[in-house]
């Protein structure tokens, strides 16, 4: 999900020049779970299917794979940039805002979106357009961040290092906050599913410990959210640039939140 203002709304803004890096980073470390959910519902040929706030282009293009030129998918963002480049017979493509634009016509037999809820300020009146989107027997797949239930980029905090990149992503976890992110909603999805209506409602949840793609995502984000940081007080260039010098070693243990996935079936 984009917002073209960094200082109010989306923390992350897809037109900066480390939004391609974050995407490829997050698509390494997220895509096999993501698609080993949907292959899980049963997403095959001649399915529709929207994607929600898509970011880059390796989600749309997995779910095209799988409906084949008979289906069809839908990816949206407020920041297309990114993903004008695929669309073709299988894929479109529209700017859209889930929490107020009207909903794609048609019908999903899948809706899903990684890592966009957290950020909606309106995410209650977004999920339930994207319910509203299902066709009967169709699947919502949502995969959102938990900060709250694992909030260190170290879990293992064994040196000067590692609590100095702990104090960094409390800095932003807190500039998320003041955007009206929700650090504790990937555990709550389970409930809303329910309660918005959806049956079979099932869930997990996901972060790695240490990984290559940690430490890409880590930098670009850091580079992202630097100005901010320092503006707010958070943390010094000089710390910043440290922490950045400790990264590149790929001597840290680096991890994510937990990513929670949750899915349900319409009636």
């Amino acid at each position: 999900m984009a917002q073209h203002d960094s200082d109010h709304g989306y923390l992350l803004d897809n037109q900066q020049s480390d939004a391609g890096i974050r995407f490829a980073a997050l698509s390494e470390l997220f895509d096999p779970v993501t698609f080993r959910h949907v292959d899980q519902l049963g997403i095959t040929a001649g399915m529709r299917c929207w994607e929600v706030g898509a970011g880059g282009p390796s989600v749309p293009l997995g779910l095209a794979e799988r409906v084949g030129p008979a289906g069809g998918v839908v990816a949206t963002d407020i920041d297309v940039s990114w993903n004008r480049d695929i669309a073709g017979d299988v894929i479109e493509v529209l700017r859209h805002d889930v929490a107020a634009d009207p909903i794609p016509p048609g019908g999903f037999d899948l809706v899903h979106a990684r890592l966009v809820l957290v950020h909606v300020t309106d995410r209650a009146e977004a999920l339930r357009r994207m319910v509203q989107a299902l066709r009967p027997g169709g699947r919502l797949l949502i995969e959102d961040a938990d900060p709250g239930l694992q909030p260190l980029l170290c879990p293992d905090e064994s040196g000067p290092e590692q609590r100095l990149a702990n104090r960094l992503r409390t800095g932003f976890r807190t500039l998320m906050a003041g955007r009206g992110a929700d650090l504790s909603y990937g555990r709550t999805l389970p409930r809303l599913l329910r309660d918005a209506g959806l049956a079979d409602v099932r869930a997990d949840a996901y972060f790695p410990i240490t990984s290559p793609a940690c430490a890409v995502l880590e930098a670009a984000t850091v580079r992202q959210i630097r100005r901010l940081l320092v503006a707010e007080g958070l943390a010094t260039d000089e710390e910043i640039d440290r922490h950045l010098e400790n990264v590149a070693t790929g001597r840290l243990d680096l991890a994510t939140a937990p990513m929670i996935s949750a899915w349900g079936r319409r009636s």
